[in-house]
């Protein structure tokens, strides 16, 4: 069996092991927080480990040397672990729970110490004054500032950073109707944007397969992402199709960067359903080509073969148009019943059929016992039609049913990941096996991604180095989104560091049991303060990080 120093070495390079830094540092007499100790560092950068001890004083890392003299109030013996940046989910839901319960156990535990939620066109801010559709108001927040504030208050174990939403955006200003902007409303929407970008937002995103985003233009996606250009920070997409019109889809996201002059994100870059596997070559050469027009395209990935969105996604984005009432009722209108299931049904064929939908949640608790059944056998076990079955749990859920669609080839992950221009993302939730966190029957992603990327792609497939996969969830993520002390292991970055053994590393949760947390993780550390060690969890110390 290889040992851990064997798999660090044949990852890493021997050589390597002791290069880079110098013999001794001796920074000051008095004793540093926190000194973790013969470790093998992967700084964050894609350079290859190398045996150094890590100093942290208060929420900085300190210094960073072969050999540290100063002692640590805690002291923490790496031998045979790789210690590396803590990661950054690029797309993450994780705070969807922080207000029930701020832990964020299962974000933690899989070694991220920051996510960059306000994803696919959601974000907590800015909250709807009038003309949009009502939201918690414990969970919505009418700026960016206030969102920070809140955040403050709970104090949650992960940091947090947030883009803003620009279907968010257009539901504060025009609602939920399928019609353009007018001019006026299309100031006040940039006017938004551009209030939060100055309250810190890392970015804007779209989740243009979702209303009321799917609504929008490209002429006025472009308008607004142009407050992105003097900031250089990203459009992240969830394009407006994954499947039969990818390859246009990537053309509108690069259209829309081009015409903003900012940087693009396609957001969990996939080729959906089998007739559309092989078009993921020819996606790479739509985004190469826009790369060489001059727009900074990248892209992010989940390490899963199955998607998560609202069973409402295998619906027509015109059956949705307007208010929940309004959809509901077109599943049973004469002039629009027929064409509705018509479109469902080639959506579902598209994925393999019903058995390829796996109910994840409800929140009719009459329902519960369809969370984690596959909709094709539950719907026969009722002797019912899957689709009339589909029908009645969105009508006894009012539209809120979550799914996970089993839909992607594990080849393309292998290909997505294998890019230099991917990162990592989980597109998940923050669960927790106990509590008010354990909920639903989530796609194992909220509870495995970066350990299987690990384990799965390091590892066994070998598709990529340890440090390549580092760098992809640590300091090509930061870069991304401006967190410019956060990513990498140096002296001065903030202190966001994990400790794991990567010959163990692995996710245990599966489609079936999603609620186990993952091995191989020893230590996470957050801003300094110890998170996570030998399986306890400690302090919360996360805070919002707005970008300057």
């Amino acid at each position: 069996m290889t040992s851990r120093r064997d798999f660090i070495r044949s990852t890493a390079g021997a050589s390597a092991l002791l290069a880079g830094f110098p013999a001794l540092v001796l920074r000051s007499r008095a004793d540093a927080d926190l000194v973790i100790r013969h470790g093998t560092v992967f700084d964050g950068t894609g350079a290859a480990g190398r045996e150094a001890d890590v100093a942290i004083t208060g929420d900085r890392i300190s210094s960073v040397a072969r050999t540290i003299v100063q002692r640590g109030r805690v002291e923490i013996d790496a031998r045979g672990l790789a210690v590396a940046p803590g990661f950054i989910d690029i797309h993450s839901h994780g705070d969807g729970t922080l207000w029930s319960d701020p832990n964020a156990e299962s974000v933690i535990r899989q070694g991220v110490t920051t996510i960059v939620v306000g994803q696919d066109g959601s974000s907590r801010a800015p909250r709807a004054t009038g003309g949009g559709r009502e939201d918690d108001a414990r969970r919505q927040f009418g700026t960016m500032a206030e969102l920070w504030a809140a955040l403050r208050a709970i104090g949650p174990a992960v940091n947090v950073a947030s883009m803003v939403g620009l279907g968010t955006v257009r539901d504060v200003v025009i609602g939920g109707d399928n019609r353009p902007a007018t001019a006026a409303e299309l100031a006040r929407m940039r006017a938004l944007v551009e209030a939060a970008l100055r309250d810190g937002a890392c970015g804007a995103s779209t989740g243009l397969e979702y209303t009321p985003g799917a609504f929008a233009s490209r002429e006025e996606l472009i308008e607004l992402c142009r407050p992105l250009r003097q900031r250089g920070l990203p459009y992240a997409t969830h394009m407006r199709n994954e499947d039969d019109r990818l390859l246009e889809a990537i053309d509108e996201a690069i259209a829309v960067a081009s015409g903003a002059g900012c940087p693009l994100e396609i957001s969990h870059l996939k080729a959906e359903g089998p007739r559309n596997w092989s078009k993921q070559d020819a996606a790479f050469a739509r985004i190469d080509a826009g790369r060489k027009a001059g727009t900074d395209i990248t892209f992010d990935c989940y390490p899963y073969v199955a998607f998560q969105t609202g069973l409402t996604n295998l619906f027509p984005v015109w059956s949705r148009n307007g208010s929940t009432d309004a959809f509901l009722a077109r599943l049973h209108d004469p002039s629009t019943a027929a064409r509705i299931r018509t479109e469902s049904l080639a959506k579902v064929d598209l994925i393999g059929g019903w058995d390829n939908v796996m109910i994840s949640n409800v929140s009719n608790a009459a329902d519960r016992d369809a969370e984690g059944a596959r909709l094709g056998a539950y719907a026969k076990s009722h002797n019912t039609d899957p689709y009339d079955m589909a029908v009645a749990l969105l009508e006894r859920n009012r539209g809120d049913v979550g799914m996970v669609g089993f839909a992607m080839s594990e080849e393309n992950v292998d290909k997505i990941y294998a890019n230099p221009l991917s990162m990592v993302c989980s597109d998940g939730g923050a669960f927790a096996v106990s509590g008010p966190a354990h909920v639903g029957h989530p796609h194992p992603r909220g509870l495995g991604t970066f350990p299987r990327v690990l384990s799965r792609y390091v590892r066994e497939r070998k598709v990529l180095t340890l440090e390549q996969a580092i760098h992809k969830m640590t300091g090509m993520t930061a870069a991304r989104v401006h967190l410019r002390d956060r990513g990498r292991i140096a002296p001065n970055a903030a202190a966001d560091v994990v400790v794991f053994d990567p010959a163990t590393v692995s996710d245990t949760a599966t489609y079936a049991d999603p609620f186990q947390y993952p091995v191989g993780i020893s230590t996470v550390i957050v801003n300094g303060a110890i998170a996570l060690r030998d399986g306890q969890r400690d302090t919360r110390a996360g805070r919002p990080l707005p970008v300057a």
